[in-house]
């Protein structure tokens, strides 16, 4: 697909064409009350909003995660609206012994413990440092 730039430089007949063809022949361009200007705001508004399309949800990219580990609300936000439907909400970051035995935040806290503990994967990277997985352990308390 075409980015704009690449779209306005493009060199065939069409409305951009007939735009740049009119300003080099020193003609005025349309007003902003003719039906041409408005036309070509919006085709340009069409093209602008199908290029933001593409782009990844915030909780893919680094603005939607928690750099303590997770997610933080702008993620858990464009993961909602990505995945209608879904039950996506905020670790629990309460202290274990804090929690109610039984309750649903504990209940919560130790399956995520139990799944996430098990995926296969390392704890540090190359580097020596945390990976994603092993600072969502941290965050939620999993020993």
């Amino acid at each position: 697909m075409l980015t704009f730039k690449q779209f306005l430089n493009e060199e065939k007949p069409g409305l951009w064409a007939n735009i740049r063809a009119k300003k080099a022949r020193g003609e005025r361009s349309a007003s902003r009350n003719s039906k041409a200007h408005k036309n070509a705001v919006k085709a340009g508004n069409k093209i602008n909003k199908e290029e933001s399309a593409n782009e990844s949800a915030a909780w893919q990219r680094k603005e939607g995660k928690d750099p303590k580990g997770g997610l933080n609300r702008k993620g858990i936000a464009s993961y909602r609206r990505e995945n209608p439907g879904s039950k996506l909400s905020m670790a629990v970051t309460t202290k274990p012994s804090k929690l109610t035995p039984g309750s649903k935040p504990a209940k919560r806290r130790k399956s995520f413990c139990a799944r996430m503990s098990g995926m296969a994967g390392p704890l540090k990277d190359e580097n020596g440092k945390p990976t994603r997985k092993a600072l969502a352990l941290r965050k939620w308390n999993c020993n």
